[in-house]
């Protein structure tokens, strides 16, 4: 199911972007996992991260974060300047969401408490409270495993719960780290359609780290692939799939997508 064929959108080359890095550089113990990195991601747009196990991925999510500060290069978020600001103001300021690959969620509370527990942390507004629990169980169809814990819940559910706590605090960009992993391929086509629809919808700026690759290029709008700590490709999914230096790094001449 290529949704993306179905749900093209606007150009975003008139957009300020929400969040950019700019010849980012990062290594650990003296192995360099990013060099000379430079992304952006724009109001309403899906962007992809895509690359082998270890190829940088989520070292480029935990940078816009702020769990880790890069060794050389800018991290913005807009017209500001943010590459030394903590994790705490990045999350406040400027409204991230964080999807991890597990977890991210009380095993041990309901979808409903997990909901109330996340919601009494970031909405000030307590009469407010109720109401957006109630919108985030009926748009991601929770109501009928509500009362059921977390732990019980499938993997599909348990996905939806965790976006649903991520949009508790109203993001602008939302990061979503595996999010097609050991899924079935029906429950991969709901979160395609759930992500097309909160870009739609919501206007966030939205990046998926992944490393299926058919998975991932049938909802979004430009991916990237990372290999050998850089940058080797970048363009829409059709781009891509024509790219040569795409094909021997990470596809292979044969790929397609439906």
């Amino acid at each position: 199911m290529a949704i993306i064929k179905k749900f093209r959108i606007k150009s975003f080359k008139k957009a300020k972007p929400l969040v950019s890095l700019k010849d980012v550089s990062i290594s650990f113990e003296k192995r360099m996992i990013l060099d000379n990195i430079s992304l952006k991601i724009n109001p309403g747009e899906i962007l992809g991260l895509l690359g082998p196990n270890g190829a940088g991925k989520s070292t480029i999510f935990n940078i816009i974060m702020g769990i880790l500060k890069p060794d050389k290069g800018i991290v913005s978020f807009g017209e500001k300047e943010a590459t030394n600001f903590p994790i705490y103001q990045r999350a406040r300021e400027f409204k991230i969401g964080y999807v991890p690959q597990y977890g991210g969620y009380f095993a041990d509370l309901t979808t409903y408490e997990n909901l109330k527990a996340i919601a009494e942390i970031l909405i000030k507004d307590e009469r407010l409270i109720n109401s957006k629990i109630e919108f985030l169980i009926s748009k991601f169809e929770l109501d009928y495993v509500k009362n059921i814990k977390a732990s019980f819940l499938s993997g599909g559910q348990k996905k939806k719960l965790v976006i649903s706590l991520a949009l508790l605090g109203d993001p602008k960009i939302l990061l979503l780290d595996e999010c097609f992993a050991a899924l079935d391929v029906l429950t991969i086509q709901m979160l395609q359609k759930i992500i097309v629809s909160l870009q739609m919808e919501n206007n966030i700026g939205i990046i998926i780290c992944d490393h299926q690759a058919r998975d991932l290029l049938s909802c979004v709008d430009v991916a990237l692939i990372l290999s050998n700590c850089k940058i080797i490709a970048k363009g829409t999914p059709k781009e891509l799939i024509n790219n040569p230096l795409a094909q021997d790094a990470y596809f292979g001449e044969t790929f397609k997508i439906n």
